[in-house]
Order: C-alpha cells, then sequence, then structure tokens
C-alpha cells in the first residue's frame, strides 16, 4: 500500500455531483406533500406507516448516492503495484556507443566501459542490440541483432589499440547511431563515455535523436586517465544519465520500452486495481432497502 494510484482518475469528476445530491436531499422537506405542518406527529406516523404518505424517499436516495459514490471511487482504479507484475520489455533495436578516446582506453575506466556494455547486453531482455566504437571518428562495428552474445566477445577484447586513431568526437558517434537506427521504432542509444569532447555538435545530435523518437541514456565512466573525466558536460547532453559503476536506473529504463510504458492497457499490468473490490461495497447499502417491513 505504500504506492497507491488512480488508474481511472477521471472518474472522480462523478463524486462532486453526488455530493451535490446528497446535499439537495437532506435539505428538501419530506415528501409528505406539506401534511407534516398540518397533522399531529403520531397521525403522520401512522399515515406514513400504512404507506399512504410517503417517507423513506430521502433515505432511500441517501442510499442510492452513497452507493453510487463508492461504484465511483471503484471505476476511479485505485490501485498499488503487483509484486509479480510481467516485466515489459521495449521491441526496438538497441545501439550501445562506447568512448574508445586514449583517456578511456589507456586507463581503468575500459574495465567499467565493458561491465556497462556487457550489462546492456544482460538488460536487452530479447531486444536486439548493436554495437558502435567512437574516439576521433565513429565506426559501425555491428549492427542490431537478436543474438547479442556475439557481441560479448567484441566487447571483451576492447583495448588500447582497438581504435586506430586518437580524439574524442561523440558529435560523430551519435550522428552514426541516428543514421543506424533511422526508421526504427522505441529505439534506444546508451552513450559509455567520460564526457569528453561533449560540444555544441553532441548537443545538436542529441536533439535531433529525440526528434526521431530515440531515447538517449548515458552511462558515465569515472577514472579516465589524465583525470579528465567530465560529468557535467554529459549531463548538459539533457538525457537519463547514471554511473557506470550503478547503471540499474539506466538498465531500468532499458528493460521498460517507452512506447509500452504510454500504453494505458500495459501500464495497467503493473497494478493491482482495487477498484472492483471496492465497487463491490455499494452493495452492503442497497440491502438496507430490501428489509422485510413489520
Amino acid at each position: 500500500m505504500s504506492t497507491l494510484i488512480l488508474l481511472r482518475p477521471w472518474w472522480l469528476a462523478t463524486l462532486p455531483l453526488l455530493a451535490v445530491l446528497a446535499l439537495w436531499l437532506l435539505r428538501r422537506e419530506p415528501a409528505a406533500g406539506g401534511w407534516q405542518r398540518v397533522m399531529p406527529p403520531a397521525m403522520l406516523a401512522a399515515m406514513r406507516t400504512l404507506g399512504h404518505l410517503g417517507g423513506e424517499d430521502g433515505r432511500r436516495g441517501l442510499v442510492a448516492l452513497t452507493t453510487a459514490g463508492l461504484v465511483g471511487l471503484g471505476l476511479c482504479g485505485p490501485a498499488v503495484p503487483r509484486a509479480d507484475a510481467p516485466l515489459l520489455a521495449g521491441s526496438g533495436a538497441i545501439l550501445i556507443a562506447i568512448d574508445m578516446s586514449p583517456s578511456v582506453a589507456r586507463g581503468p575506466a575500459i574495465a567499467d566501459a565493458q561491465a556497462a556494455a556487457a550489462g546492456v547486453l544482460g538488460a536487452a531482455g530479447g531486444r536486439p542490440v548493436g554495437l558502435v566504437l567512437y574516439a576521433g571518428e565513429a565506426y559501425e562495428v555491428a549492427a542490431p541483432t537478436a543474438d547479442p552474445a556475439t557481441l560479448e566477445s567484441q566487447i571483451a577484447v576492447l583495448g588500447t589499440d582497438t581504435m586506430p586513431g586518437g580524439g574524442s568526437r561523440p558529435a560523430a558517434a551519435l550522428a552514426l547511431a541516428r543514421q543506424m537506427l533511422q526508421g526504427s521504432v522505441d529505439a534506444d542509444l546508451v552513450l559509455i563515455s567520460d564526457g569528453g569532447g561533449v560540444d555544441d555538435a553532441a548537443r545538436v545530435e542529441t536533439e535531433r535523436l529525440a526528434g526521431e523518437g530515440i531515447r538517449l541514456s548515458v552511462l558515465t565512466l569515472a577514472g579516465a586517465a589524465g583525470g579528465k573525466t567530465d560529468i557535467r558536460a554529459l549531463e548538459t547532453l539533457g538525457s537519463a544519465a547514471a554511473p557506470a559503476r550503478s547503471p540499474d536506473a539506466v538498465f531500468r529504463r532499458l528493460s521498460r520500452g517507452g512506447t509500452l510504458e504510454r500504453d494505458p492497457a500495459l501500464t495497467a499490468l503493473q497494478f493491482r486495481d482495487l477498484g472492483p473490490f471496492l465497487a463491490a461495497l455499494g452493495i452492503i447499502p442497497l440491502l438496507s432497502l430490501f428489509r422485510r417491513r413489520a
């Protein structure tokens, strides 16, 4: 019960209307045709008992409104997270872009980059995964494949001699990734970098990725050679970011495709709807209307 949400909150609009009707029922005169002003109370009670005068219309109305209120609350869909919720994975491709500039390749950050990339493969959940490496230029290592195990060996052998040149141009990697993912629905790009070389061109490419519906996540590397780690530069890309050594936030994003999260029907699978149980409580007040009269 720590997190309670409403799956269908627009049904709350019915509750103020029911409250107004209940207030009107409470304030109106009893349905006795005005006889209550001239008839002795004992005679009025006897006439009502005989059924010649109304007297329970207000009470019946309040009971009906109470039932309607409980049904309305049930239709709002109060729900709590399900412990056994199914894991909804996206269907689009995932592309990993690894920074292989000298500041990464020649320092301890390369081990974190390899571990983070291997973690992305594990979090893909069956989605096709591709690989891009970049330094001064960007290179397509593997197009997205449904068998990411083929990338494990390529990631494992990354080292100082992998890239033919130096420099660091993440803008080139982002541009290449955009070309590779063009036309792909529900796609993700994971940039693993120490932040070197992030400039206006990289920020422009980030905006182009967003314009084409490609989600960009960043895993930041610490301990780059020469102390050149620039985490703040990566944060200016305006994307979801997490340390490469604590990548859970990014992995959760990959495991739950954005398109699926926006689908109300699939979102509802993540929660237990308590609405039917709340609406069923409306039967209890109704039972009082069926009691036997003496």
